[in-house]
């Protein structure tokens, strides 16, 4: 494709052309060749060069939090002997990152690599896709500019918000739980079998330290009938309870999904995921946080089919975590029946709109409602924490343990 200075000297060209067939100057005439030749020429030089570039991009993470920064390295690396004249870089990103990163290098020595960078900022969650990458090559005189195009694509995963929460010795985890437990352990025996790495909170009389040795890690002997505790997070993705992804009450019930699912995982609890429209999977932190960052909204209305297909994984020594909005009250009676057949059972509820922002009458019925719905749990044995899309977690939470702590004394 011709720059504009490659079709300016095709038309000056022309134009020295006609002059020297009307002066009659051999010499003017082949300048005049010359210069109509040229852009052809350096379209076909350009179009020679641009097989001989490769393109690496590198992620300084391939997973952050919300507001951090990412750095992108670009590598472009020269495969022909000759030089090449200035690229112009055009890495393709999704809107929710920003606008396309543009970047101009000067020429490339043959055989050599040049690098690039550029950061990117996340604002809001979800799996993005970087690329295709674009390159402009143009010739040493830059009549002719050509594209080419590297599909090469990388995944950026930007995680929910994760609030610190923090657990005392009389959490809603339970009584087997708290800051010195970080297993809720069975034993029946004291066969050793097996060892695991050392988590926080466990007994050092149970390090064994031949392995230590061995491995240089600090391992734990575990008892035949011991076993990790279990939870299961349940996540209300209904668009009729908490709106469409990306509205205020969404995300902050997908990030207090995100917070507790943490420090479930990092007491030593195996957890269990679940969605309104989707059956539960086992996960670990790692995959929990990818789930909840590419999850969206169903248009599903019924809040009871979610709930049915945790009975597959219920039992009386399973702790049942349910982020949703108030319930109406069919909701509440098919919440409450759920949590009979569970252990230790946390609700969160998520008001789909501030109150505040309510014209009074409607205020009072979505905050009734509320209220009513924590009267009810409570008394069927759930810990209920009641959250604004525009307030955090971590505050409910610490009133709700200090509470706890208050009434244990």
């Amino acid at each position: 494709m011709p720059s504009g200075r490659g079709v300016a000297v095709f038309a000056a060209g022309i134009a020295l052309w006609v002059a020297a067939r009307v002066v009659g100057s051999p010499a003017l005439h082949m300048v005049a060749v010359g210069l109509v030749v040229l852009p052809f020429a350096s379209a076909l030089f350009a179009r020679w060069s641009r097989q001989r570039l490769r393109v690496r991009r590198r992620l300084s993470d391939q997973r952050i939090a919300p507001g951090m920064r990412v750095t992108v390295d670009l590598e472009i690396e020269n495969e022909a002997p000759a030089a090449t004249s200035f690229l112009l870089l055009e890495d393709r990103v999704p809107p929710g990152l920003g606008r396309p990163a543009r970047l101009v290098l000067a020429g490339i020595p043959g055989r050599t690599k040049q690098r690039a960078s550029y950061t990117l900022t996340a604002q809001a969650r979800g799996r993005y896709s970087l690329g295709p990458l674009l390159v402009d090559i143009s010739d040493p005189f830059a009549l002719s500019r050509m594209r080419m195009e590297f599909d090469h694509r990388d995944d950026l995963v930007v995680t929910p918000e994760v609030e610190d929460l923090e657990a005392g010795s009389s959490s809603p985890f339970g009584q087997t739980s708290g800051l010195s437990l970080a297993k809720h352990v069975f034993r029946t025996g004291e066969d050793f079998y097996t060892m695991r790495p050392y988590q926080e909170g466990d007994d050092l009389r149970r390090i064994h330290w031949p392995s230590v040795a061995r491995s240089g890690e600090l391992m734990i002997r575990q008892d035949e009938s011991s076993r990790r505790a279990s939870a299961v997070l349940f996540l209300d993705t209904r668009a009729a309870a908490l709106g469409k992804a990306r509205t205020p009450a969404f995300e902050r019930a997908v990030s207090a999904a995100a917070s507790v699912g943490v420090l479930l995982s990092r007491y030593g609890f195996s957890i269990t995921l679940a969605f309104s429209h989707m059956a539960p999977m086992p996960v670990n932190e790692e995959r929990m946080l990818e789930a909840l960052a590419g999850i969206g909204h169903d248009a599903s209305r019924a809040l009871s089919a979610g709930l049915t297909r945790l009975r597959s994984v219920a039992a009386g020594d399973v702790m049942l975590v349910a982020i949703t909005a108030p319930p109406l009250p069919t909701e509440l009676t098919a919440l409450i029946r759920s949590g009979v057949v569970f252990g230790p059972k946390i609700a969160i509820l998520v008001y789909p709109v501030d109150p505040e922002t309510l014209p009074p009458e409607r205020q009072a019925q979505l905050e009734g409602r509320a209220t009513s719905a924590r009267l009810s749990l409570s008394r069927s044995g759930w810990e209920v924490l009641i959250v604004s899309p525009s307030g955090r977690l971590r505050d409910v939470w610490q009133r709700t343990m200090d509470r706890s702590t208050a009434l244990s004394v």
